[in-house]
This record gives structure tokens, C-alpha cells and sequence, in this order.
């Protein structure tokens, strides 16, 4: 055979081996990822490197909605944003961290479920806004779902509930929604992991003197976003549990500041009764998650100690860590935990969960398998009883099973999650790719003797363009479920897109090249 006229069955043969290297060659890591389409995956424990989502593994799906209210098109700058902020969340009574104003969307968001629109709107009038309950709906920002979904597909993986995520859908009324999946864990493994936001800040408390006196203050010196690197959870025999960090320069400064200029480093030092004396705590340095005091910790002195680091200021600024100190072993790992995949930006509202035994979804595997050879073999079936002809049936079919087989190994290449959605894109793409090569053969075989390669040449171009057409409207017509979050949808479009751009570019071609062989072989 000569290769140079017969490159594209060359190029077949190189992905077929390709697709069963990335199928059966072990890739060294036992652990799933997140599939290209959003779709949850747990490592196939079998001969192959596929891996499965949550219809054929088992595992919890919860469908959640994210708290707040959102004002859209009002007038937000980037002079009045943080007044704005601050006004809001004085107006309304709750924390500045709950209010979010975006100058480039023109929104601000509230994320309280106990605001009410006309509230929300008389703050926003306050604040110097004009706005009415026309502009207020219910529900958050786009920015906002993004920034939720990599919270907690972070916080899944990291929580060890991996082959995890979360992914945002639209349903039909245009409402967003998060789902989040989870292979292999039951319901109250994920929600203990992510039903809470996940909130990490340092508080001071101090005494502090006023012109009435001495009142105690509190002042948040540390959020999320003040560390650049975080240690292991550790329980030490003789200290507290805890979790050690690093700060980012800005905030380092900051915090010196605060510490030196309130008394922290000097009759601070060992100075925190908050267990012993809530009234009267002294100077103390809490850990709060999500609103609620878990620790409080004093400043330490000595020459190991944090206060004459921050106090001489040069070795602080080169080296800006500490630990921040727990109750217990278990809180450290949750705020080590929640520190890594940062906070989610409001309160998840779980409208809906789905936990699926994982014996019952391994009995889907096996269905989905015999499902697809019972499509091959119906399809084998009509293929033999309209041709006749074994040399021009059995290359088509296998040319159909080489498609799939390529599919397969892009599936495990890229990390695709296979569900019962793609599992129908493949049937869907054993159906039209059999089609394709039926046009071919009847261009090709129906118009009479085939006395030469040019001939042979002008029915495939003829039949190459139908099937061409077809595949661009397919495509086409695919393209906005691939693309728009609507949950299953979206992987039997992507399956069945990429298997049309195979066929296409791949296995119609090279079955053109099998079957001029073929025929040309016969007539001479």
C-alpha cells in the first residue's frame, strides 16, 4: 500500500494507537479531576483510565442557590465604591464583607437573607444612590457564582473528597444555580465540608482609652485575602493547636501597626483572660470563623516570642509569619481548610440533594456497555442486509468502532467525566457516523462501474461534501447546549460535537481510502 496516497488511513492507525495508550497505560495517579464539560469524575478502578461522574459511580448531587440581592445599573465609581460599602452595611446592620459593590457591572450585592428589597433600597438612597425596588432582584452576580464555584471546587479537593466539583447551571426560567457533585461521599460528608462560607479572620481586642473612659475595641486586622502561604495543621504537645502563616507585605505592615500602636508588644504580652474573664478580656487576639469566636490567643513575649519580632520591625518585614492558634486539632484543619480555598462569598441555600447508592450506579456500567453493543450489532445488522458485500460492510463497521474507540481515549485524555449523557452522545455518534459512511458507500457503489482512481475520486468528494454539510449543521445546532450550563445537555452536545469533527476530519476520509482500495482492487 502506498502510504503517500493512503496517509489518512496512516493518520487512523495513529490515533487508534494513541487513544489505547491514554486508555490502558496506567498514568500513575489514582486520583480524578474535574472533567472538561463541569462533570465530576472518580478513577475507573478496571483495566482502563476512563473516568466516571456521579450516574456511574455513585455519590451526592446537591443543586444550591446562593443568598443575596443584587442592585443592577447604579451608579458605582471607583471614588464612592468603598463609601458606598460601608454605608450599605452601616444602614442595613451587618458586616461590610456581606456587601460588594462592582464598578464595572454597575451592581452592589448584598448577601443577607434578612434584608428586604425596600430596606436594601432605602440604604443604597443613604449611601447617595439613586435607586428604587425596580432595580433590586433577588439572587447575585455572575462574578459571584465564578467566584463561588472555584471556592468550592477547591474545597472539595483539598477536603479529601476528591474527584469533586462544583459547576454553574442555568435553568429554563434563566435562573443560576449551582450543582455541586461528589463521587463517592454521602450527604453529610459534603454539606459538613461546604455548607458553611468558610469566613477566616483575626480579630484584636484591646482596651483602649476615651474621653469617657477605657472601653474595650475590636478591630479586624487579617481576612483571607492577607496570606500568602499556609502552613500544615499541628498539634503540639505543649502549645496549642494551630495553623502557621505567612502574610502578604501590605497587610504584614498593617498588622504591626495595629499590634504596636495598641499595646500588644508591650503590656499586651501574655494578656488575654478571655476564657478566665469575658468581661474584661484584656488584649487578645481572636480567630473567628464565620462570625463565631473559636480561639483567643495573647500576644507572646521572649526571645522566640511575636511581640519583640514586631516591635524591632526589620525581621518581621523579612520573614511575616505566625500561627494562628485553635481550640482543637479538628478546628486547625478547618481553618488550614478554609484559608487554602478561601471563603465562599455568601450562604449556600440547598434547594435540593440526590445521593445515589454507589452499588447501584456500578450496575449502570455494565447496562451502558451492553446498550451500546446492542446499537453496534442492530446497526451491523442493517449494514450486511442492504450491501451483501463483506468487503464493504465490515470496514465500515469497524471504521464506526474506531471512532468510538478514539472518542474513548479523548474521554480519558482530557478527563472527561462519563455519565449516562455521554454515554448517549456515543450511541448518538455510532448512529450518524454509520450514516455517513452509507452515503459514501451508496455515492460510490450506485452509479455504475468504478474503472479508475479519478473516478472513484469525484463520488467520494461528491459524498464527502453531504456528509460535510451535515456535519457543519450538526455541529451548528450543538453548539449553543455545548456551550450554555444546562446540565446534562451540555456533555451529550460536547461528545457528540467531537465525535462529528473525528468522523469528519478522521474516520470518513480514511474509509474512503479503505474502500478505493478495496474497489479498485476487485475490478482490476
Amino acid at each position: 500500500m502506498n502510504l503517500r496516497e493512503n496517509w489518512r488511513i496512516l493518520v487512523l492507525v495513529i490515533l487508534l494507537v494513541a487513544s489505547a495508550l491514554v486508555l490502558f497505560v496506567p498514568s500513575g495517579s489514582a486520583d480524578g479531576g474535574n472533567g472538561s464539560d463541569g462533570g465530576q469524575i472518580a478513577q475507573d478502578q478496571g483495566v482502563t483510565n476512563l473516568q466516571f461522574g456521579l450516574e456511574l459511580s455513585g455519590g451526592t448531587r446537591l443543586r444550591a442557590q446562593l443568598v443575596g440581592l443584587t442592585a443592577e445599573n447604579v451608579d458605582i465609581t471607583g471614588d464612592n465604591q468603598r463609601e458606598v460599602r460601608q454605608t450599605v452595611a452601616a444602614e442595613l446592620n451587618v458586616s461590610e464583607i456581606d456587601v460588594n459593590a462592582r464598578v464595572e457591572s454597575g451592581t452592589v450585592e448584598v448577601y443577607d437573607d434578612n434584608v428586604t428589597e425596600e430596606e436594601f433600597a432605602d440604604a443604597l438612597t443613604t449611601a447617595g444612590i439613586d435607586a428604587s425596588t425596580d432595580q433590586i432582584r433577588a439572587g447575585v452576580t455572575s462574578q459571584t457564582f465564578d467566584t463561588a464555584e472555584g471556592v468550592l471546587d477547591r474545597r472539595i479537593n483539598k477536603g479529601g473528597l476528591t474527584g469533586g466539583g462544583a459547576s454553574t447551571v442555568q435553568a429554563a426560567t434563566g435562573e443560576d444555580f449551582l450543582v455541586i457533585e461528589v463521587p463517592g461521599a454521602n450527604r453529610t460528608e459534603v454539606k459538613d465540608l461546604i455548607g458553611e462560607p468558610g469566613r477566616v479572620e483575626i480579630v484584636a481586642g484591646y482596651p483602649a482609652q476615651t474621653e469617657n473612659g477605657t472601653e474595650y475595641r475590636t478591630e479586624t486586622v487579617l481576612t483571607q485575602g492577607d496570606f500568602t502561604r499556609i502552613g500544615p495543621a499541628q498539634n503540639p504537645d505543649q502549645a496549642r493547636p494551630g495553623v502557621s502563616v505567612t502574610l502578604t507585605q501590605s497587610a504584614a505592615e498593617e498588622f504591626r501597626t495595629v499590634m504596636v500602636e495598641n499595646g500588644f508588644t508591650e503590656e499586651g504580652i501574655g494578656n488575654c483572660r478571655w476564657q478566665q474573664n469575658p468581661e474584661d478580656p484584656g488584649y487578645c487576639l481572636y480567630t473567628v470563623v464565620d462570625g463565631e469566636r473559636q480561639d483567643a490567643a495573647s500576644m507572646s513575649g521572649g526571645s522566640d516570642g511575636l511581640a519583640p519580632v514586631l516591635r524591632d520591625g526589620e525581621e518581621w518585614q523579612n520573614d511575616p509569619s505566625f500561627r494562628i492558634t485553635t481550640a482543637n486539632f479538628s478546628e486547625a484543619q478547618e481553618v488550614k481548610l478554609n484559608l487554602e480555598s478561601g471563603a465562599l462569598p455568601t450562604e449556600l441555600d440547598i434547594q435540593s440533594e440526590l445521593y445515589l447508592a454507589p452499588s447501584l450506579a456500578q450496575k449502570f456500567k455494565p447496562l451502558a456497555l451492553i446498550t451500546g453493543l446492542v446499537a453496534w450489532l442492530v446497526v451491523s445488522g442493517v449494514v450486511f442486509y442492504r450491501y451483501r458485500e463483506a468487503k464493504v460492510a465490515i470496514p465500515m463497521l469497524l471504521t464506526a468502532g474506531a471512532e468510538v474507540f478514539i472518542l474513548l481515549g479523548f474521554a480519558a485524555a482530557v478527563g472527561l467525566a462519563l455519565d449516562l449523557s455521554h454515554i448517549a452522545g456515543l450511541i448518538a455518534v455510532i448512529g450518524t457516523g454509520v450514516d455517513d459512511l452509507i452515503i459514501i458507500a451508496d455515492e460510490i457503489l450506485q452509479r455504475g462501474e468504478i474503472s479508475t482512481d479519478r473516478v472513484f475520486s469525484n463520488r467520494f468528494k461528491k459524498a464527502f461534501w453531504v456528509i460535510g454539510a451535515a456535519a457543519a449543521t450538526t455541529i451548528i445546532a450543538m453548539s449553543p447546549l455545548a456551550v450554555l450550563s444546562l446540565g446534562d445537555l451540555q456533555g451529550f452536545a460536547i461528545v457528540t460535537i467531537v465525535g462529528v469533527l473525528i468522523g469528519v476530519l478522521v474516520t470518513r476520509p480514511a474509509y474512503g481510502d479503505v474502500l478505493r482500495n478495496l474497489l479498485l482492487d476487485i475490478d482490476d
